[in-house]
């Protein structure tokens, strides 16, 4: 009986702690955190990603945001081939191997094109701007937080889904209960299916005073299969 009135004590204890905090108030929480110094509004700056694969060759990308100009460079490097993407505001330019506006079909053969430009600068910008992206119009941040396990380890975990306009997959991200730091995340297109990936998040790097995961481990949801490790620096890590 004494075991009994511990564990209904706990569970209590459980479900008044998610109800103590609302959704957006972790978001806020969240980013006080990872730019405690409101700079993400701001930013401009550059770092590099290396994106490790099993049995594939290292990509090193260079990418240089600065969101107050609406300026957007990617330059990515793998093996003896080099792609460029730079965006400012509307206009769209394209590199291969240092040449600007390259032959049709090479565009063709190395799937180069101004939308996937567009693809790349919505990317980076995202996953690199997070949490302070969850902030984003069209973004639908549910209220109700939970605690979960995930992997054996106790997080606060966020819901969050977008208008139709933005995008239909749904989003759980878990944030660490005693710093709010942002540890995991995860989407799925149709939860029934168990689709989609999660992503394990560790080590920081802090990049114009805003902290970043260093490292990104990314796994699908239905099987656990690794799928590859993306890395940040502020230098270039093969040079």
């Amino acid at each position: 009986m004494k075991s009994l009135i511990i564990f209904i004590a706990f569970l209590s204890a459980f479900q008044g702690f998610s109800q103590e905090i609302t959704g957006k108030e972790l978001l806020e929480k969240s980013i006080k955190f990872h730019d405690s110094r409101n700079n993400w509004s701001t930013f401009d700056g550059e770092f590099f990603v290396t994106m490790k694969t099993p049995e594939k060759v290292a990509r090193t990308t260079k990418i240089k945001i600065n969101i107050p100009k609406e300026y957007f460079l990617v330059i990515a490097e793998r093996d003896s081939i080099t792609t460029e993407y730079a965006i400012h505001k509307t206009d769209c330019s394209i590199f291969f191997n240092g040449k600007e506006n390259p032959s049709e079909a090479i565009k063709k053969e190395h799937s180069l094109s101004c939308e996937r430009a567009k693809l790349l600068k919505n990317y980076y910008t995202f996953l690199y701007g997070l949490p302070m992206k969850l902030k984003d119009n069209g973004t639908i941040i549910h209220e109700k937080v939970e605690r979960k396990m995930f992997q054996e380890k106790e997080y606060l975990v966020l819901k969050v889904s977008y208008d139709q306009s933005v995008g239909k997959d749904t989003w759980y991200f878990y944030f660490n209960p005693n710093t709010y730091a942002l540890e995991v995340y995860q989407f799925f297109k149709d939860e029934t299916k168990n689709d989609g990936e999660y992503i394990l998040l560790s080590d920081l790097e802090t990049i114009n005073h805003i902290k970043m995961p260093k490292n990104r481990a990314w796994y699908y949801n239905k099987n656990d299969e690794y799928l590859g490790t993306d890395v940040l620096s502020r230098n270039n890590l093969n040079r």
